[in-house]
């Protein structure tokens, strides 16, 4: 039995190894599914979720490393999409075919959290590791300036 701690409720898994990625214990065994396989690599930033607060690849990040620790997915961030970010990226139109934006979000998520008015070379250097196939990286700088702002 492993428990894990998501979004604010605990789950109690059954069959889960210790060295399962946690991509796959929210995935397959939480039912939680906004958090996307991208790489299996921690290349690309598509399986990006929150472990006490910082942005960590669940892709490699074994279960068995978790302990207490809280696991917030996209799930998490706002239930209904009222989060600030999740309002600029409707605003700005930022998903082309969305794969990448829950990973997208939650590594800005964590940027603004450690840094609540970041500029351009903040944004570049906190979401260089999220990769966006369509492009739309000049929208999602803008989306993170305006949760930033408040709007």
């Amino acid at each position: 039995m492993t428990t894990l701690h998501v979004n604010g409720q605990e789950y109690t898994l059954d069959g889960v190894d210790p060295e399962m990625p946690l991509l796959w214990a929210l995935r397959d065994h939480a039912g939680l599914r906004g958090t996307k396989f991208g790489c299996g690599m921690a290349q690309c930033g598509a399986c990006t979720v929150h472990v006490d607060g910082r942005a960590v690849r669940s892709c490699v990040y074994p279960v068995g490393d978790l302990g207490d620790r809280e696991v917030t997915t996209i799930e998490g961030l706002s239930a209904d999409g009222g989060h600030a970010l999740q309002r600029a990226w409707t605003a700005h139109q930022v998903p082309q075919c969305g794969y990448c934006q829950p990973g997208q979000i939650m590594a800005a998520a964590a940027l603004l959290s450690e840094n609540e008015r970041p500029d351009d070379a903040a944004i570049d250097t906190a979401m260089s590791g999220n990769i966006c196939r369509c492009g739309t990286y000049q929208r999602i700088r803008a989306a993170i300036k305006t949760a930033a702002e408040g709007k």
